[in-house]
């Protein structure tokens, strides 16, 4: 797969590292002369010096042929600007833009960005979640927000501990999707037993997540 990633600092680095251990071919555009060398001194990319806003430095950079385009510059204007550019001129199939202003992210999809995410939103979000269900270790947000991938460690003191799954009564549009119990991943069926220490995959709805997750873990606040 040929990605490209458009901005610099810490983010593009560790990102650019990333993909290309997993074997990605990865084009980095940056506008910084400075930090364009250090990053083709540093990862076996592709590093071209340009405004990844501007069209022919896209093209320039190959923007045609690459499978996706990551816009992560700390200006949303230029990440939105990127993103049209690739998707709209460029036919790239896949387009990601880093919203640094959560404010913004709407806009982003309104704009006909799906792939608009606020890192500010989901830290928010796991913050306030891991701050109020102790047992909660993960949250990540799906489908644009509309989903949560949540995982939750069962306690001892768990009200579900020792329950057949189809006797929980968890709310509407709620799935287990998996446990993990001694590492090992089970697929639940209605009679699986749930057990202490057991890990548990819960797919829910933003306005059912709060009552999910208070099901299997008996926290009320």
């Amino acid at each position: 797969m040929n990605v490209m990633v458009v901005g610099g600092g810490k983010l593009t680095y560790f990102l650019a590292k990333t993909l290309l251990s997993k074997g990605y071919a990865v084009t980095i555009v940056n506008r910084t002369a400075e930090e364009r060398t250090e990053l083709a001194r540093a990862l076996n990319a592709t590093v071209i010096h340009g405004d990844g806003s501007d069209p022919q430095t896209l093209e320039d950079a190959g923007a045609g042929s690459a499978d996706a385009v990551l816009a992560v510059t700390p200006n949303d204007q230029d990440n939105l600007a990127i993103c049209q550019l690739a998707e709209l001129r460029f036919g790239v199939p896949r387009v990601l833009a880093l919203v640094n202003d959560p404010d913004n992210e709407d806009v982003f999809r309104q704009l006909g960005i799906r792939g608009a995410f606020s890192t500010t939103r989901i830290l928010a979000t796991l913050i306030e979640q891991k701050a109020a269900f102790e047992d909660v270790t993960n949250l990540i947000p799906v489908a644009e927000g509309k989903v949560n991938v949540t995982e939750v460690v069962l306690a001892g003191d768990s009200p579900v501990k020792g329950k057949l799954l189809k006797d929980v009564p968890l709310p509407e549009n709620t799935l287990v999707a998996c446990l993990l119990r001694g590492g090992n991943p089970i697929v639940p069926r209605g009679a699986t037993v749930l057990e202490e220490h057991d890990r548990v995959i819960l797919l829910t709805l933003p306005e059912n997540h709060g009552e999910a997750l208070r099901v299997l873990t008996g926290d009320t606040e």
